[in-house]
């Protein structure tokens, strides 16, 4: 047989044989496939290959983003929950407001201020310099009550050891009006951690009150207040286990019981 015969001229495709033997003696295959087809399947595969690997990558950025929209999502319902919440709170705000006007225009704020009368500070707390001085003496001695309702004295000044309790407990419901023993200028009002929120007034002639444990401020510091005005809410706050008023009166500095003073009502 010639090489013509046997199809190995110039310009023959060169084949790939695959011979396939199966066991037990059953009859062989034989496959055969150009190596122009074998590279076609070459291209194929790897062609195949590469969109699989673009389709897995694109879907696993996909997937990352669909999950950040979802967190998102989420997000942004939480901040719409918490703007209702607070639209909410501002229209009770508005509302508890506009009951505190109608409160103080009933006791009468802006009348002259008599012996036991009870003032209330205005709802959106002025400047010290805006708030009146009528009723502020020079010198005033604390003798009013410091609450609107006479409360329980739980705890008394202990004399022998003043230092330690240097006051009176009086105890209320949180929310209670605290108010001014007499008038005078609020020297300090802040936070402690034995005193939680408090207030101390300057009412002259060395004498000074301190209010303990109130749970609302309603006094700033250099504020001039008049006898029986409502300085604060009472509370729990610092050292304290139940709601009540820590009330301290100081004479030079000097402790003294406030019930030598003031009479409970």
């Amino acid at each position: 047989m010639t090489e013509e015969e046997r199809g190995v001229g110039e310009g023959t495709d060169r084949e790939l044989t695959v011979i396939v033997v199966p066991d037990g003696g059953k009859q062989t295959r034989t496959f055969r496939i150009s190596y122009r087809q074998l590279r076609w399947v070459w291209i194929g595969a790897g062609t195949t290959l590469a969109v699989g690997l673009v389709t897995i990558a694109s879907w696993g950025y996909l997937a990352s983003r669909a999950r950040e929209a979802t967190l998102l999502e989420r997000e942004v319902a939480r901040l719409q929950a918490r703007e209702g919440e607070v639209e909410a709170l501002a229209q009770s705000l508005e509302e508890v407001e506009q009951a505190y006007e109608g409160i103080r225009s009933l006791f009468g704020a802006d009348a002259s201020a008599g012996a036991g009368e009870l003032w209330l500070p205005p709802p959106t707390g002025p400047a010290p310099a805006e708030r009146s001085r009528a009723g502020a003496a020079e010198g005033d001695v604390p003798s009013a009550w410091p609450l609107t309702e006479a409360g329980f004295v739980t705890q008394a000044l202990l004399a022998e050891v003043a230092s330690e309790h240097p006051g009176i407990d009086v105890a209320v419901p949180s929310g209670s009006y605290v108010r001014a023993a007499a008038s005078g200028t609020v020297s300090e009002a802040g936070t402690d951690r034995i005193y939680g929120n408090y207030l101390v007034l300057d009412h002259g002639m060395d004498y000074r009150t301190r209010y303990a444990h109130v749970s609302v401020i309603l006094a700033a510091e250099g504020e001039v207040v008049r006898r029986n005005e409502v300085i604060a809410l009472s509370g729990s706050t610092g050292s304290s286990t139940a709601p009540h008023l820590h009330f301290e009166i100081l004479h030079g500095g000097v402790p003294i019981d406030p019930l030598t003073l003031v009479t409970p009502p």
